[in-house]
């Protein structure tokens, strides 16, 4: 069927409305017909609270009293060890999963799926929503499995039905609920009748994140920034204390982040042909898929003879310490080639111009390091540790809050949290 102009344009418009509405939808979502079981209504609570980017010495520099009051009344990490890449939608899931970007299938902000013939991009809903995208078990799928209702104020997957479920209560990722609203809803969420009452409840905050990436890391927009994310979990300390529950605080951060050369930047190199390869867009690591096989070697050969200023590696090349050579590609999704810039490099496939703040470079960079604090009574006092992974961060979770996990589907340990926690 041949559409008119016209039709054309109102179809379009519907299109992009259509979008704009699914974008902009701030309701809260409910599963109608769950509770909590009679005994995972007497277990604690867990609050999980990501501040993006928030690196670990961000507190400190910029004098958060509040994050340094929490912290010195119960657990502070020297730092906490993103996943590799350094990346935002590949630690969040790493984090709620216990795995490794490579073993859970999330691993890139934007990567190609051979077998779906599909990129997948943190920016497209569609594919964010769409739950083949993810492996693993994430918290709250294990929670609600296990007949404990959990919520959800943002988390990187949490609007797809991984194993078909999604958390009881979650909103759509959208930036136009107010934080004194967020707040309101968690206590509501906690005010609710026990067997209604969510015990697991994520909440993210991207303030950090943006400012950093827009102004440095160091910028008077990235102090207040932390000013307003350590304001807000004092209101939401505030607003909780007087429910007199047993309420533990994780909050924590997926990366780092660090000032980048932006007047020097890496084009795609000449060497790589797209008509053999398919190159997602990226300012850092970059992934080159090879539609013909045949191309890698010699694509490979030729940009190690000329590399500056970045790395390349064949998938089974990867050094072993990231977790993500072709032996830990669970789901296929590492390219045949990767590309990893050198700091301060990054790259710059468009016109556009680079922000200074960047993350994604090698998980062992000092810069790249993310924050862990931990309170509330599950946790030791006046307690601190040296750094640790992030992945370990689910077994503790599933320990506070009594869950069954089996431990040898995540690579997250328990031993490592554990001294961490009350005997």
């Amino acid at each position: 069927m041949k559409l008119s102009a016209k039709a054309f344009v109102l179809l379009l418009f519907a299109q992009v409305l259509g979008l704009w509405a699914f974008a902009q939808d701030t309701t809260q979502h409910i599963v109608p017909g769950r509770q909590n079981s009679k005994a995972q209504q007497q277990k604690p609570y867990v609050i999980l609270i990501s501040a993006d980017g928030f690196r670990y010495d961000l507190a400190d520099s910029f004098h958060a009293k509040n994050l340094i009051r929490f912290r010195s009344q119960g657990v502070q990490a020297e730092y906490m060890k993103p996943s590799y890449p350094s990346l935002t939608f590949p630690n969040h899931y790493a984090i709620i999963t216990g795995m490794y970007p490579a073993h859970n299938g999330l691993v890139d902000n934007s990567f190609y799926d051979a077998n779906k013939n599909k990129i997948y991009t943190m920016g497209n809903k569609t594919e964010v929503a769409d739950s083949s995208w993810y492996g693993g078990t994430p918290l709250w799928v294990l929670a609600e499995q296990q007949q404990m209702l959990s919520a959800s104020f943002y988390w990187v997957a949490s609007e797809a039905a991984i194993q078909g479920v999604r958390p009881t209560y979650y909103y759509i990722y959208n930036e136009k609920i107010g934080i004194d609203e967020r707040i309101a809803a968690v206590k509501k969420w906690l005010q609710l009748p026990p067997e209604k009452r969510p015990h697991f409840i994520t909440f993210y905050l991207p303030e950090v994140d943006h400012e950093e990436h827009m102004h440095g890391v160091f910028s008077p927009e990235t102090a207040h920034a932390v000013q307003f994310v350590d304001e807000a979990i004092a209101k939401l300390n505030e607003a909780l204390a007087p429910l007199n529950l047993p309420i533990n605080y994780i909050f924590l951060s997926d990366h780092g982040m660090v000032d980048v050369d932006v007047n020097h930047t890496l084009p795609l190199p000449a060497q790589v042909d797209t008509a053999n390869f398919i190159v997602p867009r990226s300012d850092m690591l970059l992934h080159l898929y090879a539609k013909n096989k045949n191309a890698i070697m010699p694509t490979y050969t030729a940009l190690k003879n000329s590399a500056t200023g970045y790395n390349v590696y064949l998938a089974n090349e990867i050094p072993e310490n990231w977790h993500y050579n072709a032996a830990n590609d669970y789901f296929n999704r590492v390219g045949d080639i990767l590309l990893v810039p050198q700091y301060p490099k990054v790259f710059n496939l468009s016109s556009r111009k680079i922000t200074p703040g960047k993350h994604g470079y090698d998980n062992n960079m000092t810069e790249m390091r993310a924050t862990f604090y931990a309170w509330g009574p599950a946790f030791k006092q006046q307690f601190k540790i040296r750094g640790f992974e992030n992945v370990h961060v689910f077994p503790l979770i599933a320990k506070i809050l009594g869950l069954q996990y089996q431990a040898d589907a995540i690579d997250g340990q328990l031993k490592v949290l554990a001294p961490i926690l009350k005997q």
